[in-house]
């Protein structure tokens, strides 16, 4: 598998080619990550599909083999980067492939550049506001009035860090220098932007994910005309992407031959 980096916006962006005898017209198929994870996470499930095909794998910035950003970067301003990446390469029919945070970065470049994505296969689709009962509300808010309570009482430094860690996400505990990425994709509602796309897309949820709940699948396909909802049986977040990935690969296989 060839690798480049490649600078985009004063970040660099990894890039690993697996397409050597793949035909030039087939798809170009661009495999993006999920949060804390890189190409790595993704290439068991590229090399589940059929030869010929023309895949692309990408360590985002900040993932991987690429440094993290100059800036506190959007989902929007990454896919931005990838725009201008896309943009200086021959032309091609892209479909891309993305797990939760990279299936935010898809919506984002099919919605800002529909001229560069020909079809988008997202896996555990994040981006809308969770919808939560009345007693999950009133927990939640219990939550964070006690963590601004005690980080007001709490001096800048050691203390506050471990304050902050022990009232946020394991994501977020993990983060390091990219925390405020996270908090900012986080915090996005991606509405708006999920209405605005206009190619084909499939949306793929594992029935047993409490991360990203098939009901956010539910939403996306009403938001977006040109998507279909795919349910799969007992699996989670991260086992789709395992276990799962010859079931998603049947499934990515035929979309292809739907965009080709």
């Amino acid at each position: 598998m060839k690798r480049e980096t490649v600078r985009v916006r004063g970040a660099d962006l990894a890039v690993f080619r697996d397409d050597g005898d793949s035909p030039r017209e087939a798809p170009l198929v661009l495999w993006a990550h999920g949060w804390g994870h890189t190409h790595a996470n993704m290439l068991p499930l590229a090399q589940a599909m059929p030869r010929g095909t023309r895949s692309v794998l990408l360590d985002l910035p900040g993932f991987g083999a690429a440094p993290p950003p100059p800036d506190a970067w959007g989902t929007a301003d990454y896919a931005d980067g990838i725009a201008e990446w896309l943009a200086g390469l021959p032309p091609a029919r892209c479909v891309w492939v993305g797990h939760s945070f990279g299936a935010r970065v898809g919506l984002q470049l099919a919605a800002r550049h529909p001229e560069l994505v020909g079809g988008l296969f997202l896996v555990a689709a994040a981006g809308l506001p969770p919808r939560r009962s009345p007693a999950a509300r009133l927990r939640m808010a219990a939550r964070r009035w006690a963590f601004r309570l005690v980080r007001s009482l709490t001096p800048n430094g050691p203390a506050r860090d471990r304050l902050r860690e022990r009232f946020g996400s394991a994501d977020y505990r993990q983060a390091g220098k990219l925390r405020p990425i996270l908090v900012k994709a986080v915090g996005e509602d991606l509405s708006d932007v999920a209405r605005a796309v206009r190619c084909p897309a499939v949306l793929v949820y594992g029935d047993r994910d409490t991360e990203t709940p098939p009901e956010l699948g539910t939403r996306f396909n009403a938001l977006m005309p040109g998507s279909r909802l795919v349910l799969l049986r007992g699996f989670d977040h991260w086992s789709v992407l395992t276990e799962g990935r010859h079931q998603i690969a049947q499934r990515l296989g035929e979309f292809l031959e739907e965009v080709a």
